[in-house]
């Protein structure tokens, strides 16, 4: 059973709120190539494992992985075929639930992420390329579909960039921390008994409306073992919640005949201002083309694994 204590606090200049920030101005981020982040098991359970995943900046972008000792890169070469195992132990084991944390150090990483299971190791497998398979939620013949396990996320290219995800689904607490020259910023993740909640609550809007939000709860043993997305839900059932949202997007459309949208594009366009016109969500003048037409709540299942190759 997954304790509902916050699982890790990650600290000593690295990670912080579900917002992006950085790059950390004076900060020991920005004076080294290489972070170390501090792992600290608060889970209940003695036997917790990590994992960190990325792509190498200062390697040629290559695929890289940490090894069991927490600070030496591994990069996979490509194999010949598709699922071959790690060549190298990476399962960086953590302290006994409430012991100190462990330090694991980390060269410059894009899209990198650090993975935590408890009871047993996650298992990663390599494709040609060299593209790393991670552990999936949706495909139910998963090497690890049955254990607990989750992720949080960063990129540390002298400065940090990072968030504790959750897009996906919830499974276990996770609580981040930045120290740098700026001061310290935290992140709790889940409240104790978070998870429980979610389910708890899943449960009763499905008993509300009968729409399969039930569907979303994976359960293991008689315990709630994680809550998908809709999204991932649709994988298992594609017709999970298709069309639940239509009425309340036809009244959002419907809105914007008669009223402006304004768009801040964070990029060279500025913010443009639109308007539905002819059932198209039109924006004049703007590069905004072609314009969308009204969108539905139904929506394609995703691919049940994921490959992650350099780029």
């Amino acid at each position: 059973m997954i304790s509902r204590r916050n699982f890790i606090a990650v600290s000593a200049a690295v990670l912080a709120a579900p917002a992006v920030i950085g790059p950390l101005s004076g900060s020991a981020a920005a004076a080294s190539s290489t972070l170390t982040l501090s792992l600290q098991n608060n889970t209940g359970s003695n036997t917790v494992y990590a994992f960190v995943t990325g792509i190498a900046l200062n390697n040629g972008n290559a695929l890289c992985l940490i090894q069991a000792d927490g600070r030496t890169p591994y990069y996979p070469a490509s194999p010949s075929a598709d699922g071959t195992p790690l060549a190298v132990n990476c399962a960086i084991p953590l302290g006994a639930s409430g012991s100190a944390p462990t330090q694991v150090t980390i060269p410059y990483l894009a899209g990198a992420r650090i993975w935590f299971s408890i009871g047993e190791p996650l298992q990663f497998f390599v494709n040609p390329g060299p593209g790393l398979v991670e552990p999936s939620v949706t495909n139910p013949s998963d090497a690890n579909i049955g254990i607990q396990w989750d992720f949080c996320e960063l990129t540390f290219n002298g400065g940090v960039y990072a968030n504790i995800s959750f897009v996906d689904f919830a499974c276990i607490p996770i609580a981040l921390q930045l120290t740098g020259s700026a001061g310290t910023q935290t992140v709790q993740g889940l409240p104790a008994g978070g998870l429980d909640q979610i389910c708890a609550q899943l449960d009763a809007q499905n008993a509300a409306d009968g729409a399969g939000w039930n569907q979303l709860v994976v359960t293991s043993g008689g315990a709630n073992l994680r809550a998908l997305s809709p999204t991932n839900g649709i994988v298992y059932n594609p017709q999970l919640l298709s069309g639940y949202f239509d009425n309340y997007l036809a009244q959002v459309w419907s809105k914007y005949t008669t009223s402006t949208l304004s768009v801040d594009t964070q990029g060279s366009w500025g913010t443009v201002t639109g308007q539905v016109v002819n059932g198209l969500l039109t924006f004049p003048g703007s590069a905004a083309s072609p314009s969308p037409p009204a969108p539905t709540s139904s929506a394609a299942p995703r691919a049940r694994s994921r490959s992650t190759a350099p780029r």
